[in-house]
C-alpha cells in the first residue's frame, strides 16, 4: 500500500514539473534489460573484482522500493531495509564464500523502513514516521514486536529517513524536504537531527526553560540521506540533493547542469543554503566553493554568502545517497582515508546522470577531487541498476544495494 501511494504521488509531482514552461520534460533512464552476468557489466579499477552477493526483489522503476540502506549487526551479518517493500532482511554468509547463504525476514509491516542502526546490540530501524527498536524473541528473527524510541517525524515529500550512530555516542538522522523549492513552515524538515540513545533531542541549540530542546543539528540541506564521519578526524560528510528544474537567469529555461549536488562537512548550526542558495565553484580554485543565490527563488540579502558552501560538488541531479569511509576496507593503502559515494541516477535530466559509485578522494580531512570507481549500469539513456547504499563488510569488502536490479554486490581488492 505504502509503495504503491508514493509511486503514484512522485508520479503526480513528475507530471506537475512536466506541466511547467519548459523546453522539454526528462524522465529517469529507462529500464535496460538485466544483464545475465550483472557482475561482468560492472568496470572497476585494476585489482578490484565483483560478484553478486545476493538477490533480491527488482523495483524496476517503482520509486523508494527495493534494496535500500544497511547495517552490519554484532554478528557480523548484512542487514539491509526494502523501503516502501516495509520489511528489514538479514543477509547471512556464514561460509565465507561471498554469497548470501539465505534471505532472513528481520521485520515485516514497517513504515517504509530505510535508516538501521545497532545500538549496544539492539536492532535501530527508522521508518518514515519514527524511530523504533525492533526486539527479538530469544534471540532469534522475526522480531517479536517493535518499542517506539522516536515519534512524529515529519513524513511525505522526501520521506525515507536515515539514522546512524555517530562516534560522539549520538543518534544522528536525516528528514528531507516536503517540496522542491519552497519555505518550508515546518522546522524540522531540510535538515539533519541528534538524538540521544534513548531518543532525546540533542540539537545543536541548547534551550534553558520551558522551551523544548530541539533536536535540529544542522539545516538548509534539502535531502540528505547518507551520512559518515571521517575515520581520523571523526569530522562529518553528508551528501544532498538539489533542486530540480532550476534555471540560471531568472524566469529563464530550465538547465539540466544546475544546481550540483553536494557533498557538506556537517557542523552543529550551520544552514548549508537550501532552498534559496547551490554551490558553486570560488575564484580560489575547482576546489573551494561559495553559495550562489536562485534567481528564482532568491532569500533575504546577504543570506548565500552567509551559508556554508558545500566541501565538493558531484554532477546535477545524480542524487548522490550512502557514503562509506574506507579506512576498514581491504584496499590499497591509498584509498584509506577516501570515501565511496553511491550515485543512485537522475530522473529529470535529457541525459541521465549518476547511476555508478564514486570515490572521494581526501587530503587530511579536506575532499579535493571526485573519480569514477565503478561504472557500467548507465548505457546512454537507459540503465539495469541503481546503487543506493555502499558499506564495508567485517571482511573487508565493499558492499553495495541496488534497488532498480534486486541486487546486493560485493567488491573487493585482489592484488
Amino acid at each position: 500500500m505504502f509503495s504503491q501511494v508514493a509511486s503514484v504521488l512522485q508520479k503526480l509531482f513528475h507530471i506537475g514539473l512536466c506541466a511547467l514552461p519548459i523546453a522539454a520534460c526528462a524522465d529517469m533512464a529507462e529500464v535496460a534489460e538485466l544483464p545475465k552476468n550483472p557482475a561482468a557489466a560492472i568496470t572497476l579499477p585494476a585489482g578490484f573484482k565483483v560478484n553478486v552477493f545476493a538477490r533480491l526483489k527488482s523495483a524496476n522503476n517503482d520509486y523508494f522500493r527495493g534494496a535500500r540502506f544497511m547495517a552490519i549487526g554484532p554478528d557480523g551479518n548484512l542487514y539491509l531495509s526494502m523501503g516502501m517493500d516495509n520489511k528489514v532482511l538479514m543477509l547471512p554468509d556464514r561460509n565465507s564464500d561471498g554469497i548470501a547463504d539465505e534471505v532472513v525476514t528481520v521485520a515485516d509491516n514497517l513504515n517504509a523502513p530505510q535508516g538501521l542502526a545497532f545500538v549496544n546490540g539492539k536492532l535501530l530501524v527508522a521508518n518514515q514516521d519514527g524511530v523504533g527498536r525492533l526486539e527479538q524473541k530469544e534471540g532469534k528473527w522475526p522480531a517479536s514486536g517493535i518499542t517506539s524510541l522516536i515519534k512524529g517525524l515529519a513524513s511525505g515529500g522526501h520521506t525515507l529517513k536515515t539514522i546512524k550512530l555517530g562516534p560522539d555516542g549520538y543518534l544522528y538522522l536525516n528528514i528531507g524536504s516536503s517540496c522542491n523549492v519552497c519555505d518550508e513552515t515546518d522546522a524540522t524538515r531540510a535538515s539533519i537531527h541528534r538524538y540521544t540513545v534513548d531518543g532525546k533531542p540533542a540539537g545543536a541549540l541548547q534551550t534553558l526553560g520551558r522551551h523544548a530542546q530541539s533536536s535540529v543539528w544542522a539545516s538548509g540541506l534539502r535531502n540528505s540521506q547518507g551520512f559518515a564521519w571521517h575515520p581520523q578526524t571523526a569530522a562529518m560528510f553528508a551528501t544532498n540533493n538539489g533542486s530540480d528544474m532550476r534555471a540560471d537567469t531568472k524566469g529563464g529555461k530550465v538547465n539540466d547542469e544546475i544546481p550540483p549536488e553536494h557533498l557538506n562537512r556537517i557542523e552543529p548550526g550551520k544552514h548549508y543554503g537550501w532552498p534559496h542558495c547551490w554551490g558553486v565553484p570560488d575564484a580560489g580554485g575547482k576546489s573551494v566553493y561559495r553559495q550562489k543565490t536562485d534567481p528564482n527563488f532568491p532569500g533575504a540579502d546577504g543570506f548565500c554568502d552567509s551559508a556554508q558552501p558545500p566541501e565538493i560538488t558531484f554532477p546535477s541531479h545524480s542524487t548522490p545517497l550512502g557514503i562509506t569511509f574506507l579506512d576498514k576496507a581491504k584496499f590499497p593503502a591509498e584509498y584509506k582515508t577516501d570515501a565511496i559515494v553511491a550515485l543512485h541516477g537522475s530522473w529529470n535530466r535529457q541525459q541521465p546522470s549518476g547511476y555508478k559509485l564514486v570515490r572521494v578522494k581526501f587530503k587530511q580531512d579536506n575532499a579535493v577531487e571526485v573519480v569514477d570507481f565503478a561504472t557500467g549500469w548507465l548505457d546512454n539513456k537507459a540503465a539495469w541498476g541503481r546503487p543506493v547504499d555502499v558499506i564495508v563488510g567485517p571482511d573487508g569488502a565493499l558492499y553495495v544495494s541496488d534497488d532498480r536490479a534486486g541486487l546486493i554486490y560485493r567488491m573487493s581488492y585482489q592484488p
